[in-house]
């Protein structure tokens, strides 16, 4: 909380008139106590204004594990914030300019897979099937307006897979006799009877109030 006080204070001295923001033509982007710096061309003056001001004005620490210098537009180089990874792509159509692909990074679908693990885990079973969809619907939904910037589209399909295979196996341990859908009816489209709906077929920023 106090390092996110002086961060505004230092957010202010950044893009103030004698900040980078003028003389580096450089732009801060603050998520809490998380920060990218974004500047056309890194220099050694503007790393010593950041951590002169960061650790000599405002007394803080620096996490230098953490903290790199990334050229986005180099091959196989990226940049995860905040949730997101930021990476240049050649087109898909053969354009060939690449363009910046922004998408929810590998922590934030694992993130995700654990929440959908504990909303459809064992201790789950006693609740009844339509409210545990409706669950997953808002919970999904509020994670899909979050996602919704960039090219998420991969990542919500990679989590409606996982999202129905964890229904499927909540179905065959609430049952105390093996569960099989209805004769003639395939395992997800059974699922999707339920009223579950998909992240790839939402409208982008639609919550789902279901």
């Amino acid at each position: 909380m106090l390092a996110n006080l002086f961060l505004h204070w230092f957010d202010a001295l950044f893009h103030g008139p004698q900040g980078p923001a003028r003389w580096a033509d450089a732009t801060l982007v603050r998520y809490a106590d998380d920060m990218v710096v974004l500047a056309r061309e890194w220099t050694p003056e503007l790393t010593g204004w950041i951590e002169g001001k960061l650790e000599g004005k405002f007394g803080l620490e620096i996490n230098r594990e953490k903290t790199r210098v990334v050229e986005v537009k180099l091959e196989g180089e990226s940049l995860d914030f905040p949730g997101y990874t930021f990476r240049y792509d050649r087109d898909l159509k053969g354009c060939p300019r690449k363009y910046l692909n922004v998408f929810p990074s590998e922590k934030s679908l694992a993130r995700e897979r654990e929440k959908l693990r504990a909303l459809t885990a064992t201790s789950q079973s006693h609740v009844p099937l339509p409210r545990l969809v409706k669950q997953l619907n808002r919970h999904l939904g509020g994670w899909a307006n979050y996602f919704s910037y960039g090219y998420p589209r991969g990542a919500f399909r990679e989590i409606d897979w996982f999202v129905r295979g964890r229904l499927i196996g909540h179905l065959e341990r609430r049952s105390q006799r093996p569960y099989r859908p209805p004769k003639g009816v395939g395992w997800y489209e059974h699922i999707q009877s339920f009223g579950l709906k998909l992240l790839t077929r939402l409208p982008k920023r639609l919550t789902v109030n279901a």
